[in-house]
């Protein structure tokens, strides 16, 4: 494992105290997908460990090896450029077995029998903690988070989820030595966010672990309200420690400059900025309206659609279902741009005239990139379903065409609507687009969720009531087995 700075200084074993000599709070967050990871929660893994540092915490960021990332989602070291350069960041040498692409280093089995591989390595992670692809990092996590603390105090921990085996690493330090501990769970464990409903019953080994950590957690975020209440019904009495904490956008990821004068004849430019994680079947909806609205609106007879992001991780990176379906539309002015490094985001908004929100899942699914589209101003098509959580945020929103599901004649309908929105929508309902998006800026919304946390962490006691009895920390803590420990675990 590897400790240095953001700028890939290694860190020094600097005294921990203020100016004034007092020693700082010390905040252990475990963040994997932290920059560089090219992962859409690093922007707020980034603003939260920002923030901390902000009024005057040290922080300690436990991710992976960026070597883990290349072969994953990749990497965008331009989001390295606004951390702190004092937050300290722990790597791991941990990385996902099953991404491994060179075959020189697969087992027998795996060369011969890929599939029973993948579901007896399936097995072998859930066997440690009960989470497939990442249960078999727990004893690499349990111990970087106890080295971390022998060696400089921790006030408090935060577990930013997923992955979900980074809730044992919080209890083996609390349980060890009574550090507090907070969870960001973001779209929630026992929810299955994008068909809705419950994902493990309560007494499930999942359902048990999540319990055990939300009884103790000093306090739960969640990314928005229906989440939020899922779990204010499922343990009321952990209720009042269930907060929102949404994503929103970070100010320079959208255009300083006016919008672009549109050119109908020069034809105008739809994006999609985002993860490609929705289906084929979600696409080929979006692109038939698409083609469709081309051949019936002048407006739109030139038009270009640009898809940008990621599509697929390790070995199915930009080669699958979603990529054909793009370089297939190529003749309806239809095109694929690759992912967009963090310190282009700006200009890429700056060269489109409309945007295109296509999300998976409901209620229980925000997206961060619907913030972040409200803020530019610009006209909204949005392609996901009508009881979506995006919908509450673009409710009043005086450029966005609604929500219509996966109807094919709605949709046409919606590009249609933005085509008409790019060419007549004034200045005055441009800002007051950008007034909607105003409250949603990341930095004052982790703001104040890091301020309530950290008073509350360093003034609360270390022992909180369940179902009004006190637990304390065990003195000694069960050990997990070595071998367990040392299981799946590649640098």
């Amino acid at each position: 494992m590897s400790t240095s700075s953001p700028n890939g200084r290694n860190s020094t074993g600097a005294d921990h105290r203020g100016h004034e000599g007092r020693a700082r709070p010390h905040l252990i967050y475990l963040a994997i997908g932290f920059p560089p990871a090219a992962k859409s929660c690093a922007y707020r893994m980034r603003e939260t460990a920002n923030q901390f540092r902000r009024i005057g915490w040290d922080v300690t960021v436990v991710t992976i090896a960026a070597a883990s990332w290349e072969r994953d989602s990749g990497l965008d070291y331009t989001l390295l450029e606004q951390v702190d350069p004092e937050i300290k960041v722990l790597e791991l040498p941990l990385a996902r077995e099953d991404l491994e692409t060179d075959i020189r280093k697969f087992s027998e089995e795996r060369a011969l029998r890929p599939a029973k591989w993948l579901t007896n390595l399936r097995k072998r992670e859930k066997k440690i903690f009960p989470e497939p692809v990442f249960g078999s990092w727990r004893g690499t996590l349990e111990r970087a988070v106890l080295d971390i603390h022998r060696q400089h105090p921790a006030d408090l921990l935060l577990a930013s989820c997923v992955p979900y085996v980074n809730l044992a690493a919080a209890w083996k330090l609390w349980e060890t030595y009574g550090v507090p501990y907070a969870v960001d769970f973001r779209d929630g464990w026992s929810i299955d966010v994008v068909n809705g409903g419950t994902a493990f019953p309560e007494d499930s080994e999942a359902g048990v672990w999540e319990r055990r950590i939300l009884d103790h957690c000093q306090s739960l975020w969640v990314v928005n309200d229906p989440i939020a209440e899922h779990y204010r019904e499922r343990y009321p009495h952990v209720a009042d420690r269930v907060h929102v904490v949404r994503n929103g956008y970070d100010k320079d990821s959208v255009p300083a400059i006016q919008p672009r004068r549109p050119d109908p004849e020069a034809g105008l430019t739809f994006g999609y900025l985002g993860t490609v994680n929705y289906t084929t079947q979600q696409l080929s909806v979006v692109l038939n309206a698409w083609r469709e609205a081309r051949k019936q609106d002048p407006l739109l007879r030139n038009a270009r659609f640009e898809i940008r992001g990621h599509i697929g991780a390790g070995a199915n990176r930009e080669a699958n279902g979603l990529t054909e379906l793009i370089r297939e539309a190529a003749v309806d002015g239809v095109s694929f741009g690759g992912p967009v490094r963090k310190a282009e985001v700006a200009e890429t908004y700056a060269g489109w005239d409309a945007l295109v929100l296509i999300l998976i899942g409901g209620r229980y699914v925000t997206s961060g990139k619907v913030y972040e589209y409200m803020a530019t101003g610009l006209p909204i098509v949005s392609v996901h379903e009508v009881d979506h959580d995006a919908s509450r945020v673009l409710d009043g929103h005086p450029l966005w065409t609604g929500a219509c599901g996966l109807d094919e004649l709605r949709l046409v309908d919606s590009f249609r609507s933005a085509a008409r929105m790019v060419v007549e929508a004034t200045e005055t309902e441009r800002a007051a687009v950008r007034a909607h998006a105003d409250p949603f800026t990341r930095e004052s919304l982790m703001r104040r969720a890091v301020e309530q946390l950290a008073e509350h962490a360093l003034a609360a006691p270390r022992d909180l009531p369940v179902n009004g009895a006190v637990v304390h920390p065990s003195a000694a803590s069960v050990t997990m087995d070595e071998t367990e420990r040392a299981g799946g675990v590649h640098a």
